[in-house]
């Protein structure tokens, strides 16, 4: 297996495959097959809650190319959704941190818009592929730690924000944390009601086990106060001075960050879509197969290339999937969403990620 690996990842034989790389002839014959790409097979769907936005837990196996992730950390997902090309979106990763190649699960909310996330919770059976980043993102503990240096950690989420803080909470006590030498962990989540409250079962678990954890839930219907700084003094006399990660509704971050009041013990995680670093609009690009040229505007060749009139082959437009892979022959390029720029000559690039800095050609 190592040196069938070695292969597959060779520039030998990429170049080969150019321009598309070995992984796409490898999809063709076994989706669970990657040299560099992430895939992922679905385990099980377990259904989490019900009502009008269903929650479910999808259990993924991903190829061996997964490098692992840590507690808090997020993927991008793409799927192929029945008459619609290939959508990415992004998802926080549920399960303890992972090891390369490990399973792992992403806990998703069903919105009515939101095109991969009902089919995650509606429609991904076992056995389905789904396409994946490596693990993004900073929201996350430094270590996962038996014996943390600090006394106490507070997470502080709301409805499906839940999922990072669990994340965290899964690999301390997979880890040995249990609130021996005076450790603790404070788990405060907010919820409409009982009937929207995520890994209810679990957390009643952990509750009730001696392990140092304090779970508390706060459900609207039944009553209990918004996030106020005098409810969480009761809980937390000194929280300004605990190490807290919090993630939910914009709602609830802004009163929290209010009652910090700017201490640096506050972690925050808002739902995003990445900075964009263009090129520049300077020069021309040159699409050298269809014979057209155009003043560069800055965007994405991608972009260029569709408003020129080409319709070159795309899949995510995230910079995932591949599937826009084109050979640049001359120029320069900047990595829309790093600020990385390459001026090799004759390479293989994602034109949806790629923007032309001066002027450019490439094979479309």
């Amino acid at each position: 297996m190592g040196l069938t690996s070695t292969l597959l990842a060779s520039r030998t034989l990429a170049a080969l495959t150019s321009p598309h790389g070995v992984d796409r002839y490898l999809e063709l014959v076994n989706p669970m097959w990657a040299a560099r790409e992430v895939r992922a097979r679905v385990v099980s769907v377990e259904r989490e809650t019900s009502g009008e936005h269903p929650v479910a837990t999808v259990t993924l196996q991903p190829t061996s190319t997964w490098r692992g992730h840590r507690a808090g950390q997020y993927v991008q997902v793409g799927v192929e959704v029945p008459g619609a090309r290939r959508t990415t979106r992004c998802f926080t990763i549920s399960s303890a941190a992972s090891q390369p190649g490990e399973r792992f699960t992403l806990t998703v909310r069903a919105h009515a818009e939101g095109l991969v996330s009902r089919w995650l919770v509606e429609e991904a059976r076992p056995g389905f592929v789904v396409h994946l980043s490596q693990a993004q993102g900073d929201f996350t503990l430094n270590e996962s730690p038996a014996t943390p240096t600090n006394n106490h950690l507070l997470f502080i989420t709301g409805g499906s924000g839940i999922t990072p803080a669990m994340s965290m909470v899964r690999t301390l006590l997979r880890d040995g944390y249990d609130g021996h030498a005076g450790r603790k962990v404070t788990f405060l989540h907010y919820a409409r009601g009982p009937e929207d409250q995520i890994f209810a079962d679990e957390l009643a678990r952990i509750a009730a086990d001696d392990n140092g954890v304090r779970v508390v839930l706060r459900h609207e219907s039944a009553g209990d106060p918004l996030f106020s700084a005098i409810d969480l003094a009761r809980l937390v006399p000194d929280f300004r001075e605990v190490d807290t990660w919090v993630c939910g509704p914009a709602g609830l971050m802004e009163r929290v960050e209010l009652a910090y009041d700017g201490s640096p013990r506050l972690r925050t995680e808002r739902f995003k879509a990445p900075v964009v670093k263009a090129g520049n609009a300077e020069g021309d690009v040159v699409f050298s197969r269809s014979g057209q040229q155009v003043a560069n505007t800055g965007a994405s060749l991608l972009e260029q290339a569709e408003a020129a009139g080409l319709t070159p082959e795309f899949g995510c437009r995230m910079g995932i999937c591949f599937s826009c892979t084109a050979r640049k022959t001359e120029g320069t390029v900047r990595n829309v969403l790093t600020g990385e720029e390459s001026s090799l000559p004759d390479e293989d690039i994602r034109v949806c990620v790629s923007a032309p800095v001066g002027d450019c050609a490439v094979e479309l």
